[in-house]
């Protein structure tokens, strides 16, 4: 069964690049209080995620922020060097890169996939939501993978 709007986001652990190198952080010392845009990729550096749904939050960052979001943030099912590495590349400086690296988020939220028939092995699926002191108001989630339909910035800021 999976997360949905009006339930309240699992304690999780995540990895952030810290300007000492990586960092462990949890969600709830990210959430607490704080009104967040949070969007999953299946992939950094895959093709759907690097080319829309990443450049649409990176493009919308400061429209969020103006509506009252205290952070955007994005997940994946990726270690920390990479999406540092993938945020460099793709100047996604005002998003906060979460690494769910063993999948315990995705899993936790019932959000994950397999993708192994792919050689990717299990990953998120592609959703975004907006959560407001750790509670989900609202959530969107892709049916495949490759779709970026239901999970768009414009869809995100629009539901503000």
């Amino acid at each position: 069964m999976s997360i949905k709007v009006g339930d309240r986001l699992p304690e999780a652990k995540f990895t952030i690049m810290g300007e000492g190198g990586p960092k462990p952080v949890t969600s709830g010392e990210l959430l607490k209080g704080k009104k967040v845009v949070l969007f999953a990729v299946p992939g950094a550096f895959t093709p759907t995620c690097s080319e829309q749904h990443l450049p649409g939050f990176v493009g919308l960052a400061d429209d969020f922020k103006t509506k009252g979001a205290d952070m955007v943030a994005c997940t994946a099912v990726n270690d920390v060097f990479v999406l540092n590495a993938w945020s460099k590349a793709r100047g996604a400086g005002d998003i906060t890169m979460l690494a769910d690296g063993n999948a315990d988020f995705a899993r936790a939220l019932g959000l994950d996939i397999d993708l192994g028939a792919f050689g990717l092995g299990t990953r998120s699926k592609r959703y975004a939501m907006i959560v407001n002191d750790g509670v989900v108001e609202y959530l969107a989630i892709e049916d495949s993978p490759p779709e970026h339909i239901k999970a768009t910035a414009e869809k995100v800021l629009a539901s503000f």
